[in-house]
C-alpha cells in the first residue's frame, strides 16, 4: 500500500503537481493535493473548480499538471467530472479505449462546494458516477478577496462579514457539508486534514476504490484568510483537528467511525488565538462568542461520537 510509505519514499515519488506554481508559501491546497495525489498509483484525470488552486496552477501558458487536468467554473467540476467519467466508460466499453483503472477526482474550495456547486455535486453523486469529488476547505471565498461562504466558522472576520462594533464577524455555524454528503448514501465519505497525512491517504486510497461516489473534506488553511505565518498551517490545522473544530471521521457504506480521536480535547480558544481573523473575539465585549462557539464544537463532537458508537 502506498500509504505505508515511509516519508522518504514518498518524497522520491513523482511529483503530478509540479514545483513552481504561484499558489502561496504555505497554502493548504496545495499540501492537500500533493499528499492526495501521492497515495494514487493508477492514471488520474482532475476537474478543478475556479479558485486558488486552478488559477494559480495554470497561468497562460503554463501549467503544473502533470496529469489530463481540466477547469471548470465555479459550479459545475462536479457535473463536469461526471460526463468524463461517463464518456471514458463508454468509450472502454465500445473497444475504443484500453481499461486503465483511471481515477477521476474534482477539485473545489468550499465556495464551490458548499455553496455555487452543491447542486451539481449532489446530482453527479445521486447518479452514482464513479469519481471523488475533493472540497479544500479554506473557509472562505478565498482568491476573489476572503468572503464569507457558509464554511466560514462562527465569527470569523471576512470582507463580507466584517468585525465591526455593531456585528463582531459572522454570525452563523458554519455549514456541516460533509454530513450533508453522507445523507446522500454513497459508498464513501470522509473528513481529513494535511496534518494527519497517513489518515487522508488512506482515506484517498478507499475514496478512489470504493467502486461509486465518493466525498471528502478537507481541512485546507489560507494563511492569508486566517491571518497566520506562512510556517504554521501545519501546526494551526492540527490545532483545528485536536479541539474537535475539525474531526477526523469516515462514512463507509453507511457504517461512521472515527479514525483520529484527541488524547486531551484542546479547549477552541487555542485555536482561534492563532489566528488574525479571531483576533476581535478576545475583547472583553466579544469573548460571550469564544465561549458560544465552544459549545457548539461540543454538541457537534458528541452527536459524532454518539453516531460512531463512542458515545
Amino acid at each position: 500500500m502506498v500509504t505505508k510509505l515511509t516519508p522518504k519514499e514518498l518524497a522520491k515519488k513523482e511529483e503530478r503537481l509540479a514545483p513552481g506554481h504561484r499558489l502561496c508559501a504555505g497554502c493548504g491546497a496545495a499540501i492537500v493535493v500533493r499528499q492526495m495525489l501521492a497515495a494514487i498509483d493508477e492514471p488520474v484525470v482532475l476537474a478543478n473548480a475556479t479558485g486558488c488552486l486552478e488559477v494559480a496552477t495554470t497561468i497562460y501558458p503554463y501549467s503544473s499538471w502533470r496529469v489530463p487536468w481540466i477547469h471548470n467554473a465555479f459550479e459545475n467540476a462536479a457535473s463536469t467530472m461526471s460526463g468524463v467519467e461517463a464518456a471514458y466508460r463508454s468509450m472502454v466499453r465500445q473497444g475504443k479505449l484500453e481499461e486503465k483503472d483511471v481515477k477521476f477526482i474534482a477539485y473545489g474550495g468550499d465556495g464551490g462546494t458548499y455553496d455555487i456547486g452543491i447542486q451539481a455535486l449532489s446530482g453527479a453523486v445521486e447518479r452514482g458516477h464513479q469519481f471523488l469529488y475533493v472540497c479544500y476547505d479554506n473557509g472562505a471565498y478565498m482568491n476573489t478577496g476572503i468572503q464569507r461562504s457558509s464554511a466560514t466558522p462562527f465569527g470569523a472576520h471576512t470582507t463580507t462579514s466584517p468585525a465591526g462594533k455593531v456585528i463582531p464577524g459572522k454570525q452563523q455555524f458554519r455549514k456541516d457539508l460533509t454530513k450533508v454528503m453522507a445523507a446522500h448514501d454513497i459508498p464513501y465519505v470522509a473528513q481529513a486534514a494535511p496534518s494527519k497525512w497517513r489518515d487522508l491517504m488512506q482515506k484517498t486510497r478507499k475514496a478512489v476504490n470504493c467502486g461509486g461516489p465518493a466525498f471528502m473534506n478537507v481541512l485546507a488553511s489560507c494563511n492569508r484568510g486566517w491571518r497566520h505565518e506562512t510556517d504554521e498551517t501545519i501546526e494551526v490545522t492540527q490545532l483545528a483537528v485536536d479541539s474537535c473544530f475539525w474531526p477526523l471521521y469516515e462514512v463507509e457504506n453507511g457504517e461512521w467511525s472515527l479514525t483520529y480521536k484527541p488524547r486531551k480535547k484542546v479547549p477552541v480558544k487555542k485555536w482561534l488565538e492563532r489566528q488574525g481573523r479571531f483576533s476581535h473575539l478576545f475583547r472583553d465585549e466579544n469573548r460571550h462568542m469564544i465561549d458560544e462557539m465552544q459549545e457548539e464544537v461540543d454538541r457537534r463532537w458528541e452527536k459524532l461520537l454518539e453516531r460512531c458508537g463512542e458515545g
